[in-house]
């Protein structure tokens, strides 16, 4: 969408360098306008962070490569390719699975036919077959849904319905809507382990397996698209996308964060800077979490642009472990995954009693290993994770409580043969309170509002926020987290302010435009 020429002197501030800010930004400036990024850290990114750990580079934030058809559309469209600006490699291990007590692992594979085999393997025959048939389901259930939810801003009941047309309806209908994933996935396969594997994909959004919709089983097929490594880690796609924006003209102020969107006439004016700098501008775009706007960390006018999130309602926070060390007794992936013995407790530990998780998952990034599992020389870079609660604004999470988690944690990894034995040097830990003091807003939730219930899809902000000239992205906002899904969030941010600098409606509904990602 070109802009008329008497527009294209719009100033627009996007608060936030995380993917959301870096992909709005793009959007924008490649559209003609004056584009500032204000990033309170001193290099892009948000939560795709790295941590500089016994000299040793880790990425502390996500750590998967999904979805690429995102970036492939945009980048195409700003004239350029992810092969111009990144170096990736799919992965044929999509992940490597544990359960405490046992050493026999289950890898799930890029390849459906090798999936099948290696749980035929592991479990039967006829769970082999489920799985595949489980397949489909999450590929039909994906195709239905990319277009009315993934691309489109903030999809209403009525338009979800509208937009699916029949067969789309009767996928939604064969999956039963209203069902949990966790009981959703009891049908699907008679294995629990393999029902516990495949509950875990209602983390990806920070959500319990018992509450959050049967319709995250989707997420299998975005795996199943492909999962890649970047060579440089995670934090790689961010810079390279802020060194595109520089070329394209955008300003990026770094190290000092924003304290205020500023307002006048009831619409966003500009922000003020922790420093006492004030930008003025025609349009504001916020990529931090919704939250800290209806918490009014961004001043009182702002107060109302975003709805507020109750403490029950946020997603995971996480224990996190960068660590940089030498690990033994198990061969690692890319991706590796240790179940404890009780799932259930896990989740309510960390959702109804407001505790680190007492039989928690731990999930293993080792950065510098690839399918062949073969051991680098030297210490290699982990980043190991646990899912907690979301109270770091009210409570320090102190020494005694996430020893013990760390305690058992390394129990559970030396009962499936990982053995670690980190250094306090080589070791930084983060906490829901640190966090939430990185991300203010949020008690630490890394994915906004939790997606509990079938009716959370449409409870989540959009784009298009409640005061005028104020538009909303990154991964607390719709259409969900996860840096593609934040991308998106971008796309959609941008794609609303043009449309509204174009119309003058405020109600004229927003789609990206494109072709299915799959096949």
């Amino acid at each position: 969408m070109a802009l008329p020429e008497a527009l294209r002197d719009h100033r627009v501030v996007v608060v936030g360098a995380g993917i959301g800010g870096l992909v709005s930004a793009l959007e924008l400036a490649h559209r003609g306008m004056q584009v500032t990024v204000v990033e309170a850290g001193a290099a892009p990114g948000g939560k795709m962070r790295q941590l500089v750990v016994d000299g040793a580079t880790i990425d502390s934030g996500p750590t998967v490569f999904t979805m690429r058809w995102v970036f492939d559309q945009l980048l195409a469209e700003l004239g350029t390719s992810l092969e111009e600006m990144l170096v990736l490699e799919p992965l044929g291990i999509l992940a490597r699975h544990a359960w405490r007590g046992t050493h026999s692992t289950l890898d799930l594979f890029s390849d459906i036919g090798r999936s099948e085999q290696a749980i035929a393997a592991f479990s039967s025959p006829q769970e082999g077959r489920r799985f595949v048939a489980f397949c489909a389901q999450s590929r039909a259930l994906y195709r239905a849904l990319e277009g009315p939810y993934i691309r489109s801003q903030k999809p209403t009941l009525s338009s979800i319905a509208r937009d699916l047309g029949p067969r789309g309806l009767g996928v939604l209908m064969g999956l039963g809507p209203f069902a949990t994933m966790w009981n959703a996935l009891g049908k699907q396969f008679h294995d629990p382990r393999l029902q516990q594997l495949f509950a875990r994909y209602a983390t990806y959004c920070g959500s319990s397996p018992w509450l959050a919709p049967a319709t995250l089983m989707l997420v299998a097929q975005v795996e199943q698209d492909g999962v890649w490594s970047v060579r440089g880690g995670m934090h790689a796609v961010a810079v390279a996308l802020a060194q595109l924006a520089q070329r394209m003209g955008v300003r990026f102020r770094y190290g000092t964060a924003c304290t205020e969107i500023e307002v006048q006439g009831a619409r966003a004016s500009g922000v003020l800077l922790a420093d006492g700098t004030r930008i003025a501008a025609d349009a504001v775009v916020f990529n931090g979490d919704a939250g800290a706007l209806a918490q009014g960390l961004l001043g009182r006018p702002a107060q109302g642009a975003a709805p507020r999130v109750k403490v029950g309602q946020r997603s995971l926070s996480a224990l996190t472990w960068s660590m940089h060390t030498r690990p033994s007794g198990f061969a690692l992936v890319r991706h590796n995954v240790f179940f404890d013995s009780d799932y259930a407790g896990e989740f309510d530990d960390i959702f109804r009693k407001r505790t680190l998780p007492r039989h928690g998952t731990v999930y293993v990034c080792a950065q510098d290993r690839h399918d062949d599992a073969q051991q680098p020389p030297g210490c290699e870079r982990l980043l190991c994770l646990v899912n907690a609660p979301p109270d770091g604004d009210t409570r320090p999470f102190d020494a005694s409580e996430t020893l013990a988690c760390e305690t058992h944690s390394l129990a559970l990894l030396r009962q499936c043969g990982l053995k670690l034995q980190p250094q306090s040097h080589q070791v930084v830990l983060t906490t829901p309170h640190g966090f939430n003091q990185l991300f203010p807003g949020t008690g630490g939730a890394l994915y906004g509002r939790a997606t509990h219930g079938w009716m959370s899809a449409f409870q989540r902000p959009s784009s298009q926020s409640r005061l005028a000239g104020l538009y909303l992205a990154g991964g607390s906002v719709h259409p969900g987290p996860g840096v593609p899904m934040a991308a998106m969030s971008g796309r959609l941010a941008a794609a609303t302010l043009m449309a509204h600098l174009d119309s003058t409606s405020r109600s004229r509904r927003v789609v990206i435009s494109g072709g299915m990602s799959t096949p």
